[in-house]
């Protein structure tokens, strides 16, 4: 599966928990407090004014794509 932007923040975390410090890195904090966001991952994005948040995506499903392949 890959990640798009309408993925919900809780489905991400739970299917690709290494997302949150692939995110986190670019200044997009999914989990606070051990809650993830609610909403979508493209919601999350708006909210935090990120520029291109299809290159993060982007990005984002090639980490995963090489974690698995390595892993």
């Amino acid at each position: 599966m890959r990640v798009t932007l309408d993925i919900p923040v809780e489905e991400l975390v739970a299917d690709y928990p290494e997302a949150i410090g692939f995110l986190a890195k670019r200044g997009i904090l999914c989990v606070v407090c051990g809650e993830a966001f609610w909403g979508t991952l493209g919601e999350l994005m708006a909210q935090k004014d990120i520029d291109n948040p299809e290159a993060i995506v982007a990005d984002l499903n090639a980490m995963l794509e090489e974690a698995r392949q390595a892993g």
